[in-house]
């Protein structure tokens, strides 16, 4: 049966394209994924496959055309029936055709020989992926010097990203040959560090898994080219040969699982295809699972909001006294980026209260010493996270984010929650996952960790993700009231203030009372004024009665 086939979707706002080649004719015989014609879109030159298996009947274009997204391109007769079945020297012959087409686009020569020196071979390791959107680090410490014997997981570097301070291990054992980076430079994702000789024990693990590559080269297979990608172990070119530079990126281990003509089109398309949800069988990647992952990038990109202010330019300040300029960190720098971010796409709004902590306060000093047994601090922040995992239970539009895009509100049921940390190099929110499954002494104790870990520029990429609520305690500075911006996409945020004695009116007298100020900024597109007062004053009556969570929490 003859079907027609038309251009596929490209990428949003992209509706037409110009034919640079056409790559088949009449009566050539194609495999599914194999590039039928090359085009040009504003974006990119992209090589467009083929989605069936067939003859060639007509081609319905010519180099030069424009075609339009869904305009047919060819003709195919599709492959059925028995007087289609090929035999095993004929489907020999098709898997081979097919390997010398992807060879065009992905086959690399194999590398050569990691250079040899006395004790085993010489590897360059490079800056490993930090996380997302994250390019390059700065440098602070380089903690090994050349014939430094280290281990495979050892720190040998200390960087910063625009998020935190992480220490990069050794993804190899062996003497270190040259250190590549010095303290203060830039880092960029990708590039060596260091030079590394490989202990004895690294390269006989490494021998067995070259010797299959080899082979693998050598024999192409009968079964096609995905067959290959099955038979190559990943992570085979950069855990053997890392120093090899090609334009095709070397399959990683835990690569995403795609073929060749996809990877291609990933990287025309400058997607990071390891990023790309399959929905493929055992998770493989399709061209429409690229296609999808480009179309959401282009609406989050068309989500965030134009710069609408222009800083004035600023005047030249030197001519009114001594000046100093300093550099923003990058923590700093990210801080100020986030915030002015949620500062103009939020519509802030701030609820007051004040709890009375007269009681809690009794209790909190009692159970104290027991938890610094432990290792912790029971504070009021520590007793917090735990009433704000159960305020959030009761109201749970607290415990969400919103799509305005998609017209959704995303709903949670998991409860981490950010403490925000001052320290010396700028703000941190280290956030404590699953708090409603942790008691008060695990909580204190976690928290004072996490924090210290955060003032001394330990902490992980890990721990500054995946929280719902945030709580920012200015206590053991001073003031009374002030107004916390969200740490977005979270949609509210508690700000603590010091508590202070106050008179109040009881049973006919004024009593000093142990008061507790309380400021909660909350995200007015999905919270009302009167859910926000409820949620506070549920939270400064959980504080004034801990058997309030019991209860209802």
């Amino acid at each position: 049966m003859a079907i027609e086939f038309k251009l596929p979707e490209l990428g949003e706002n992209i509706e037409s394209a110009d034919v640079l080649t056409v790559l088949v004719s009449p009566g050539d015989r194609i495999q599914k994924e194999q590039g039928v014609i090359e085009i040009e879109t504003d974006k990119a030159t992209i090589e467009v496959p083929s989605a069936v298996t067939g003859t060639i009947k007509e081609v319905l274009i010519k180099a030069g055309d424009k075609v339009k997204v869904g305009q047919a391109i060819i003709t195919v007769e599709e492959s059925g029936g028995k007087k289609e079945d090929m035999s095993k020297e004929q489907k020999s012959s098709a898997a081979k055709s097919e390997i010398s087409v992807e060879a065009k686009l992905e086959k690399k020569p194999l590398p050569k020989e990691p250079e040899k020196k006395q004790g085993g071979a010489t590897v360059e390791m490079k800056m490993p992926e930090l996380g997302e959107n994250i390019d390059s680090a700065d440098v602070l410490n380089v903690l090994v010097k050349a014939g430094d014997v280290i281990e495979k997981n050892q720190g040998i570097l200390e960087i910063e990203t625009d998020k935190a301070t992480i220490e990069v291990p050794s993804a190899y054992r062996g003497k270190v040959v040259e250190v590549l980076v010095n303290a203060g430079a830039k880092a960029a994702v990708g590039q060596p560090i260091i030079k590394i000789e490989l202990s004895e024990e690294e390269e006989a693990e490494a021998e067995p898994v070259k010797k299959e590559i080899t082979e693998i080269e050598e024999k192409p297979p009968e079964h096609g080219m995905e067959s290959v990608e099955q038979e190559i172990p990943r992570g085979v070119r950069e855990s053997i040969l890392p120093g090899e530079k090609d334009s095709q990126p070397p399959i990683t281990k835990g690569a995403a699982p795609a073929a060749p003509s996809v990877r291609r089109i990933a990287r025309e398309l400058g997607v990071d295809v390891n990023k790309v949800h399959g929905t493929g069988p055992a998770g493989r990647i399709s061209m429409d699972d690229v296609k999808n992952y480009v179309k959401k990038l282009n609406e989050e990109r068309s989500q965030r909001p134009a710069a609408t202010v222009k800083q004035e330019p600023l005047p030249d300040f030197a001519k009114f006294g001594a000046i100093e300029k300093r550099p923003m960190s990058s923590i700093r720098s990210k801080t100020a980026e986030h915030l002015s971010y949620a500062w103009t796409s939020v519509p802030h709004v701030t609820q007051h209260d004040k709890a009375d902590i007269s009681e809690l306060e009794k209790m909190r000093k009692a159970f104290n010493p027991k938890v610094e047994k432990a290792g912790g601090k029971l504070t009021v922040t520590a007793i917090l996270l735990k009433i704000i995992a159960s305020a959030l239970k009761v109201f749970p539009q607290f415990n969400a984010s919103i799509d305005m895009e998609k017209k959704e509100i995303i709903y949670k049921n998991y409860f981490n929650i950010g403490i925000a940390v001052d320290t010396e190099h700028g703000l941190i929110v280290p956030v404590i996952k699953e708090v409603d499954k942790k008691n008060l002494f695990e909580l204190s104790v976690e928290m004072n960790t996490i924090a210290e870990k955060a003032r001394i520029r330990k902490i992980s990429l890990e721990e500054l993700q995946g929280g719902c609520f945030t709580i920012t305690n200015l206590g053991g500075i001073g003031g009374t009231y002030f107004t916390p911006i969200i740490n977005s996409p979270e949609v509210a945020i508690l700000g603590v203030s010091r508590s202070l004695y106050e008179p109040v009116f009881i049973d006919g007298k004024f009593e000093p009372r142990l008061t507790l100020p309380l400021s909660l900024s909350y995200d007015h597109r999905i919270i009302d004024g009167a859910d926000a007062a409820r949620f506070l004053r549920w939270v400064c009556e959980a504080l004034e009665q801990p058997m309030k969570i019991l209860i209802e929490g």
